[in-house]
């Protein structure tokens, strides 16, 4: 009998337990982003900030592509979208773009590539599929793995602006879903090649320069490193609330500004 006892007033507990949760949820107001998988991590450091010290607030940060960013703050499925692409006329219609900063688009090899540098041109031709070979380019005599984002990713929408002009990336291209598995893809392959975000750059790939200038936040910032995008806060017009009014104007701040310099993101002026 005293067991029996024991498992309902333990069932009670858990009841209880439930029940103030679900309460102390609702006193919360709940912001939620969505969007670039480069700016989800620098999105989850600034809501781990932002939360830390109010209680009153939530913050959910996910990724699925700067597309689906901007097309889900359009319809009011989440509160801000993320994009590394600016946006199109077509994207603009209902919302606002917040630049948080710039980041630059490294081209990355193997660590064991000899080739140094290569000019946005030559980038070009190896991504549409007209230089196959790195002994074209002075390099060893393997053949040229593309590795490439997919569709709708605000990287790949960056490179192609800024590099391919009108020419598509050649169509048997490895592609991959982040930044950070083109750079795993690119680590564990010789003869591979792809782009990623500056801020995700580590030792496990090769940083070519472009047209002789190395990525950094200095070059960045002067724009003389042509490979760069924004990084940007989307915002629907009509479903602004106080919360993320307050949030974004907390991003802006020197406390928010200090973690985008923190991140490898060149902060907007």
């Amino acid at each position: 009998m005293k067991t029996k006892y024991k498992g309902l007033i333990l069932v009670a507990i858990i009841i209880v337990v439930i029940a103030v949760s679900i309460i102390s949820g609702f006193d919360k107001e709940r912001i939620d982003i969505a969007g670039s998988t480069s700016v989800q991590p620098l999105a989850e450091q600034l809501a781990t900030e932002y939360v830390a010290d109010r209680d009153n607030i939530q913050v959910n940060v996910q990724g699925g592509g700067s597309g689906m960013g901007i097309r889900s703050v359009s319809q009011g499925i989440a509160d801000i979208g993320t994009s590394s692409k600016e946006l199109s006329a077509e994207d603009s219609v209902g919302v606002t773009a917040v630049e948080l900063g710039k980041e630059g688009i490294v081209i990355g090899v193997h660590n064991s590539n000899t080739v140094d540098d290569l000019s946005t041109d030559q980038i070009k031709q190896i991504f549409s599929g007209e230089i196959t070979n790195w002994k074209e380019l002075g390099g060893p005599d393997e053949e040229i793995h593309v590795v490439t984002r997919e569709e709708g990713s605000g990287t790949r929408d960056a490179f192609e602006s800024v590099v391919m002009d009108d020419q598509d990336i050649k169509s048997d291209a490895i592609v991959q879903s982040s930044t950070e598995s083109v750079k795993q893809a690119v680590s564990t392959d010789p003869g591979a090649i792809g782009y990623m975000s500056f801020a995700h750059m580590s030792d496990h790939v090769k940083s070519l320069t472009v047209n002789n200038v190395v990525a950094s936040e200095e070059t960045i910032a002067d724009g003389s490193y042509e490979l760069q995008r924004p990084f940007l806060f989307v915002i629907n017009e009509d479903n602004y609330s106080q919360a993320v009014h307050d949030f974004v104007d907390w991003i802006k701040s020197p406390e928010g500004e200090q973690i985008i310099i923190d991140a490898k993101i060149v902060p907007s002026n």
